[in-house]
């Protein structure tokens, strides 16, 4: 055992982890990816102003508006160790409470050390890490922002820990950005009531992982501040999605005639399939829970982009017939989205062609390179009196106001 788990096992998680986030001083490298994290998310967000859900999330406070406009087109980052959307959660709550790099650092530790402590048995049970995780990990980055020490830190945790819900059966409505937005808020409810002197039992978040089959010697507080790093997303769609779409896009310029396909066959393991629930989807969210959509999307366009996950694109024509050819053949075993590999498998007539893919680029294995990431924050700006240059911790929340208003 570790230095960090003894230290967790002997204080307990919550002041364990709220001493590691009240004494955070982080590093170069850990502030370009709060940075990096920073644009991607507020440019996701702004890029969703016209989303119906939205509108209805007017009387929310603005961390959960943020996190739903953040979270619903499905093109935020994931923390693959935990399974979680830490930067959806955990920038919104910084900006909201007037915080900047150090305090989104906080809250994204600690959420990915939960996540990570909780494993995959938990994500694979059908909770929505981002959820049970987020909450308390943005009232740890609400507290440092609002001063708090360890103890007000750790109290701000117990107190989020009635809030720390939500379940992968949402994938595909507004129930699943709303539950993000409501994790946000919680977290910083649970703060500003430990900032105003409410109590707590700091021990309420070792009950809480026990319950949810977190075994203790699994948190730690060593490693950077967000260990593992973040995996970007340059399709907008559920993470799981990321490597088939990547492996379909790569045999298009193989097959120029879609009309020529007459088998689609993915073989993965099961694990990766897990958060994929619709099989033929009839809106443009489900889609981005359908691994025979993205496959067939891949396969007929040229950019899987936002136009990929519209209402109008999941009926059409060319793409109800290449869903209705995917076959998938599972193999058990994994314990995460990446686990194992992706083999995808056209037949056209006489012919098989065949891609076969580890990590999908965006993944922390395989960096979007500087133009992919430029590119995706261009497409989400499109239309908007807005640059990357302009999205800094300092002007961002301003943006949300001007752009996300009601």
């Amino acid at each position: 055992m570790s230095h960090g788990e003894l230290t967790t096992t002997r204080s307990g998680a919550a002041q364990a982890l709220a001493g590691w986030a009240a004494a955070l001083d982080p590093s170069a490298e850990e502030l370009a990816l709060a940075d990096r994290s920073l644009v991607d998310t507020v440019a996701v967000g702004l890029a969703a102003h016209r989303e119906p859900v939205i509108g209805i999330t007017a009387d929310l406070p603005e961390e959960a508006r943020w996190a739903v406009a953040c979270h619903v087109l499905d093109f935020d980052d994931l923390h693959t160790p935990s399974t979680s959307h830490i930067s959806t959660v955990c920038v919104p709550v910084a900006l909201a409470v007037g915080g900047g790099a150090r305090t989104y650092l906080a809250g994204a530790g600690v959420m990915a050390r939960l996540g990570i402590a909780l494993g995959w048995p938990h994500y694979s049970a059908g909770w929505h890490a981002t959820t049970t995780c987020g909450a308390l990990g943005a009232a740890a980055g609400a507290a440092v922002a609002l001063g708090l020490d360890t103890g007000g830190i750790a109290r701000a945790m117990a107190l989020a820990v009635p809030a720390a819900g939500g379940v992968q059966r949402s994938f595909g409505t507004d129930g699943k950005p709303l539950q993000v937005g409501f994790a946000a808020h919680a977290g910083v409810r649970a703060a500003r009531l430990a900032a105003a002197g409410a109590g707590a039992d700091p021990r309420a978040v070792d009950d809480w992982l026990a319950l949810l089959g977190g075994p203790p010697d699994r948190l730690t507080i060593d490693g950077p501040a967000v260990p593992g790093g973040l995996a970007v997303k340059l399709y907008p769609c559920c993470y799981a999605l990321q490597r088939p779409i990547g492996a379909a896009a790569g045999l298009r310029p193989a097959v120029p005639d879609p009309a020529a396909i007459r088998r689609i066959v993915v073989r993965t393991p099961r694990a990766t399939v897990q958060p994929l629930l619709h099989h033929r989807p009839d809106t443009g969210l489900q889609a981005k829970f359908s691994l025979e959509y993205a496959v067939s999307a891949a396969l007929l366009d040229e950019h899987v982009g936002f136009a990929a996950f519209t209402d109008d694109a999941v009926h059409r024509p060319p793409v109800r017939r290449l869903v209705d050819l995917v076959e998938t053949e599972l193999t058990d075993g994994g314990d995460h989205l990446l686990a194992g590999e992706v083999t995808v498998e056209v037949h056209t007539g006489a012919d098989v062609h065949r891609a076969t893919l580890a990590y999908p680029p965006g993944s922390p294995q395989h960096p979007p390179l500087d133009g992919a990431f430029a590119g995706k924050v261009a497409d989400c700006l499109a239309g908007l009196p807005v640059t990357a240059a302009d999205i800094s911790w300092d002007r961002a929340a301003d943006l949300l106001r001007a752009h996300l208003g009601v």
